[in-house]
């Protein structure tokens, strides 16, 4: 399979390239992103075969339809990650919270978060493709929380790669930053960045289109990669959960082979929605995709009315912060492949110049056809969270907006699939005040849960507060170039 340009071509890339070019060097023409040419068809008969399947057998055929340049071998040795889950017979498990309602556990790998899907064995990928071509990269990954510490956990003390971990200092819950920043690998960097993740996603993408940064790169003999969804090596991987998602509903007894079903994902970045998106354009029966948005609600504007619009906004720093984002570099894709690269590049050219940009009413409904969408505030997150704690069901902050969107949209006899994108000891602090215990430590709140509830903290948590913390540095976006090269 070769993979395209969202914006066209510029004339000095190549016209297409294969899956491990499009991994390993990210950045397409004018600033645009890959992706596939065609997609493999997911449809009835694939379904089918894979009824009895289990997770890394579907996943080994779904790679396998998107006919990727990667050597059998070391596709099994990247899904062999997911041994590392809890489960490894099922490291997504489906639970049922009502009787049209099923939550998909995305983030039962090492750093407790749903990019763990992707991320271990899209390292594992990456880095041995760097070392069979003699060749060095510095892997850039922004994070609004969940993707740092599963990037540094993937690449860290791997050959031929150095990470560098950019958060916005602040905007992350107090685990997610104690994930980045005791982790003492020699091959790792993390620094905190002034601002929000904006901001931080912003410099990312500066120093990714740098050429004086590019040029520093190359005197050292370094390419340059990204670990964030912009990076199809990522979207690849999150399309595969979603056929599980409904496979899992046949088997359950909820569904027919055929039958229609909705996802609802919380989304910031927009990979997760993406990757739902492309299978049901692949064939998978889905009705409709939901976007669960939190206040920072510029994906539900976008789908709801068609505009997207960033003058006078700001963003708000919210109780889900992976989802506080203004700019999701995946919703691209998305017109890329509803409008096509001419249409796209304007889009996008007007978004970066303008601010904003506005589909016609036919465009919206093309998207419409597709995605629907709600916006949830923190207050409402936390009733839905008292609710389900009533039950013995712990949440986090960023389940609970997908579980009050099937309250919203829940008037057919469809069944849903919420997505589930962090575990709850990533948010300990908030669901303890919701049990009206008040604390400032993610330590007192996690061992309050876990007594109140009955509920286990994994080792990969717990030990977090006994490890030393090695990376300090906080600094304005302007001075992150001269620091990654003296890391270099």
């Amino acid at each position: 399979m070769k993979f395209i340009e969202t914006r066209g071509n510029d004339g000095i890339k190549p016209k297409e390239v294969s899956f491990s070019e499009a991994i390993l060097n990210p950045s397409a023409s004018y600033g645009g992103l890959y992706v596939p040419k065609s997609l493999p068809s997911f449809d009835l008969e694939f379904l089918n075969n894979h009824i009895d399947s289990s997770y890394k057998e579907l996943a080994k055929d779904v790679l396998k339809a998107f006919n990727i340049d990667i050597e059998e071998s070391l596709i099994d040795e990247a899904l062999n990650q997911y041994d590392k889950f809890d489960d490894p017979k099922n490291p997504v498990p489906i639970v049922k919270l009502e009787e049209n309602l099923f939550v998909s556990e995305l983030y039962h790998g090492p750093t407790r978060a749903f990019k763990d899907m992707a991320l271990q064995p899209f390292g594992v990928i990456l880095s041995s493709l760097a070392k069979q071509r003699g060749e060095n990269y510095l892997i850039m990954a922004a994070t609004s929380g969940d993707t740092g510490p599963a990037t540094l956990e993937t690449f860290k003390n791997k050959d031929n790669i150095k990470v560098c971990c950019l958060y916005p200092a602040g905007g992350t819950s107090d685990v997610q930053r104690l994930q980045m920043v005791t982790e003492d690998a020699p091959n790792i960097k993390v620094i905190g960045v002034e601002g929000n993740f904006d901001d931080t996603q912003d410099a990312l993408k500066s120093l990714l289109q740098s050429k004086e940064f590019k040029t520093a790169l190359e005197e050292k003999n370094i390419k340059l990669s990204a670990a964030n969804s912009v990076n199809f090596g990522r979207i690849i991987f999150q399309t595969i959960y979603h056929i599980h998602s409904y496979l899992e509903l046949v088997r359950l007894g909820k569904i027919k082979l055929g039958d229609k079903i909705n996802l609802i994902v919380p989304s910031g970045n927009f990979g997760n929605a993406l990757g739902a998106y492309y299978v049901k354009k692949a064939g998978v029966p889905i009705d409709k995709i939901v976007i669960s948005t939190n206040r920072n609600d510029i994906l539900s504007e976008f789908i709801n009315i068609g505009k997207y619009d960033l003058r006078n906004r700001e963003l708000i720093q919210t109780n889900s912060p992976a989802m506080d984002i203004l700019k999701s570099s995946n919703v691209e894709r998305v017109l890329y492949d509803k409008f096509g690269a001419d249409r796209t590049k304007e889009l996008m050219d007007s978004l970066n110049n303008k601010g904003y940009y506005e589909l016609d009413s036919k465009e919206l409904e093309a998207i419409q056809n597709d995605f629907t969408a709600t916006t949830c505030s923190d207050e409402e997150a936390e009733e839905i969270i008292s609710k389900y704690l009533s039950k013995g069901y712990i949440m986090d902050p960023h389940t609970a907006t997908a579980v009050k969107s099937f309250y919203e949209k829940n008037n057919n006899m469809l069944p849903f699939v919420a997505y589930s994108t962090a575990e709850w000891t990533k948010f300990s602090k908030n669901i303890a005040k919701i049990a009206n215990y008040n604390t400032s430590s993610d330590k007192e709140a996690l061992e309050f849960i876990s007594g109140q509830f009955n509920v286990k903290i994994v080792e990969n948590i717990s030990n977090l507060f006994k490890k030393d913390i090695v990376h300090l540095q906080i600094v304005k976006k302007s001075d992150i170039m001269p620091q990654m090269l003296k890391f270099l």
